[in-house]
C-alpha cells in the first residue's frame, strides 16, 4: 500500500493563495499564544456584545479561515473549489446556545432546508445537527437520568422526538446521510437513545443516520459493542462518527465538583488507544457499521488506512469516510482525497455574530492541543518556503 504523504504541502495548500497562506500562518501564530487567545476572546466577546463595528475584521480573518460563509449560497464557491480536488463538504450551521421553543423549530427548519439544498449537490454528502439545536439541554439531562417529567415536560420532550423524526425521515427520503453530533456526557444518554431509535427506523438498508461516539469517554467501547448486538438482533445498520471529544475540561470539572468518577480517559494515550480500538472494532463489523472517522490525528488516520488495506476494503468504499474541520489539517484532507479516499470537511457557516461562540471554542481548543497548532505552523512555514523557490 502506498500511503498518502501528509508532508506534501503543495497538495495540502493548493487552494490557498499566498495571502491566504500568510493569514493562516498569522492566525495559528496567534492561537499558539495562550494569554493572547484569552485576551482576544475577552475583547471579541465585549466588542460583539457592545455591538462595536468589528464584524468586518472578524470576517476577513478568523471567520473566513474557519467558516464557509454566512449562508448556504455564500459557501458554494469554497464547496465547489474543494470538490474539484476530491474533498466534499458538510454544511454545519454553527449557531449555538439557543433555549427557546421557536428557536428549536427554526433550527429544525434550517436542517430540513439544508437537506433539500445538499440533495442537489454531490459535493455535500452529509448534513449535521446538534441534539441541543432541537431541544433544551436540561430536558435531555432529566430524560437521560430517568427522572419523572411533568406533563408540560412530557409534551416538550415529544416535540424534540418529533423534530428528530422529521429531520431523519427527510434525510432517509432524500438519501442524504445525517450526522448527529455528541455533547456533554450528562445529557448524552437521552440523545443516544433518540439516535438509536432513528437508526432502527431509518437505517434498515444502509446507514443514513449517524450518531457520534466521543472516544475520550472510557465507556464508549461498551456502547459500541451493545449497539452492534442490538443492530444484529433487530436488523438495522449503524452509522457512527467517531471522534476523540470536545468537552474534556468541562467533563472533568463537573465530575470533581459533584464527586463522581470522571467519564474521561485518564491520559491522552488512553484516549488515542480507545479511538483506534473503536475504529478497528467497527472495521471488523463493517457488515453493520458505517464509519465517519473525524480526526486530525495522522497516526490514527494511517491506522485506518492500514486496516482498509489489510481487509481488502476499497479506498472508495461508501461505508468509510474521513473528516476534518475546515481551516485545519488540510495536509490530511487533501492528500487523502488525492489518493482516492472519501473525505469531507466540516464547513461551519452562519451570521458572523452568531458564529462567534463556535469560533472562540475553536481557538481555545487549538490552544489546548499544542501539538496540533505546532504541526499546522510547521506545514504552513514549509509551504511558504517552497513557494519562494
Amino acid at each position: 500500500m502506498t500511503r498518502p504523504d501528509f508532508e506534501n504541502t503543495a497538495i495540502a495548500f493548493r487552494l490557498k493563495t499566498d495571502s491566504e497562506l500568510e493569514r493562516a500562518y498569522f492566525l495559528f501564530k496567534m492561537i499558539a499564544n495562550e494569554p493572547l487567545v484569552r485576551i482576544g476572546t475577552a475583547v471579541t466577546n465585549f466588542a460583539v456584545k457592545a455591538h462595536l463595528p468589528v464584524e468586518g475584521l472578524i470576517r476577513a480573518t478568523v471567520f473566513d479561515h474557519f467558516c464557509g460563509g454566512v449562508n448556504e449560497q455564500d459557501c458554494l464557491p469554497k464547496i465547489d473549489q474543494m470538490f474539484e480536488h476530491g474533498v466534499c463538504s458538510i454544511l454545519d450551521y454553527s449557531v449555538e446556545g439557543k433555549e427557546i421553543e421557536n428557536q428549536f423549530d427554526t433550527a429544525m427548519q434550517k436542517i430540513l432546508h439544508v437537506l433539500d439544498f445538499v440533495k442537489e449537490k454531490e459535493a455535500i454528502p452529509f448534513a449535521v445537527f446538534k441534539p441541543t439545536a432541537f431541544g433544551r439541554f436540561k430536558l435531555y439531562e432529566k430524560v437521560g437520568a430517568g427522572l419523572n417529567l411533568t406533563e408540560e415536560e412530557t409534551a416538550e420532550w415529544q416535540r424534540i422526538v418529533n423534530r428528530f423524526d422529521l429531520a431523519c425521515k427527510k434525510a432517509h427520503d432524500l438519501d442524504v446521510a445525517l450526522l448527529i453530533d455528541a455533547e456533554e456526557s450528562w445529557m448524552q444518554d437521552a440523545a443516544d437513545n433518540l439516535a438509536e431509535q432513528m437508526m432502527r427506523k431509518y437505517n434498515t438498508e444502509r446507514a443514513v443516520i449517524f450518531n457520534t461516539a466521543q472516544m475520550y469517554r472510557w465507556d464508549r467501547m461498551d456502547y459500541l459493542k451493545s449497539l452492534v448486538e442490538t443492530a444484529k438482533n433487530e436488523n438495522f445498520k449503524v452509522g457512527i462518527k467517531v471522534v476523540r471529544g470536545a468537552y474534556m475540561e468541562k467533563e472533568n470539572n463537573r465530575a470533581e465538583e459533584k464527586g463522581y468518577k470522571s467519564p474521561i480517559c485518564t491520559s491522552k494515550k488512553e484516549t488515542d488507544d480507545n479511538f483506534d480500538t473503536a475504529v478497528k472494532f467497527m472495521v471488523n463489523h463493517l457488515d453493520v457499521f458505517s464509519i465517519f472517522s473525524g480526526t486530525h490525528n495522522e497516526i490514527s488516520t494511517y491506522r485506518l488506512l492500514g486496516l482498509m488495506h489489510y481487509n481488502g476494503i476499497s479506498k472508495s468504499d461508501p461505508r468509510i469516510w474521513f473528516g476534518q474541520l475546515y481551516g485545519m489539517s488540510d495536509h490530511i484532507s487533501f492528500n487523502l482525497a488525492e489518493a482516492g479516499y472519501r473525505v469531507a470537511k466540516y464547513l461551519p457557516y452562519g451570521p458572523v455574530r452568531d458564529v462567534m461562540p463556535y469560533l472562540i471554542r475553536r481557538a481555545e481548543e487549538n490552544t489546548s492541543v499544542a501539538g496540533q497548532t505546532t504541526r499546522e505552523l510547521s506545514l504552513l512555514k514549509k509551504e511558504k518556503e517552497r513557494r519562494k523557490i
